[in-house]
């Protein structure tokens, strides 16, 4: 590794980021709050895709985007869920543990990083999902790094 290493590389590798996302879909399917969102649980198949995703924002390589639509199809998988605040609060809350259970690193720097992806994430898919969202019909995949933050756009 030459120069400052990408998040997902900071924090292991693409296996570190699947047992984050494993993790926090384990607990997603006992908590009151998100399970709602899916009923008859979290699929393999969506897990995957969402590893896919977390590991293209974070520097990885851009399998979301070669493999299952790219940004446009993120946001479309969540319109219309209608997700509530205490939905996207709960989601943040969940995936920092998750990060502890999956042994990702604590330094201030990388917990800083995922937790402004998670509150900037969770708000544009908040906010996708109520029935006025704006469609996107092209964007690129967020690329997140050490303190670089896209605009938000509702």
């Amino acid at each position: 590794m030459t120069g400052t290493p990408s998040l997902v590389e900071w924090a292991g590798g693409p296996s570190s980021i699947r047992a984050m996302i494993e993790a926090f879909y384990d607990r997603v399917e006992s908590d009151e709050h998100i399970a709602p969102l899916f009923p008859g649980g979290v699929s393999r198949e969506h897990r995957e895709h969402v590893t896919d995703w977390w590991v293209e924002v974070f520097g990885g390589r851009a399998a979301y985007t070669e493999q299952h639509g790219g940004y446009a199809t993120m946001l479309a998988h969540h319109r219309g869920l209608g997700i509530s605040v205490e939905q996207r609060r709960r989601f943040v809350a969940l995936m920092s543990v998750a990060a502890d259970d999956a042994d990702l690193p604590a330094d201030p720097e990388f917990r800083s990083a995922l937790l402004a992806y998670l509150e900037w994430g969770t708000r544009l898919a908040m906010a996708n999902s109520q029935p006025d969202a704006v469609v996107v019909e092209q964007a690129p995949v967020p690329r997140w790094g050490w303190g670089v933050a896209p605009p938000w756009q509702p």
